[in-house]
């Protein structure tokens, strides 16, 4: 998902998306929708959430190891 996408959907759960990272802002916006902030971190491939929006960035983003 680009990131002009992930700005658009912070700005509907009223978080400033500002000039923080992808990663940051997709946590936050997991945070915000009661889900874990577990964003980038299935470094083994793995993950159960498989309805979240967020899992092909949070796939290719763990193998890039980009936390922050």
């Amino acid at each position: 998902m680009k990131m002009e996408e992930v700005r658009s959907i912070a700005k509907a759960h009223n978080i400033k998306p500002g000039h923080i990272s992808k990663t940051v802002l997709i946590k936050a916006i997991q945070t915000e929708e009661g889900n874990f902030d577990c964003f980038a971190t299935a470094y083994d491939g793995k993950c159960d959430q498989y309805n979240c929006i967020w899992r092909e960035d949070c796939f290719d983003a763990a193998q890039q190891g980009e936390l922050s």
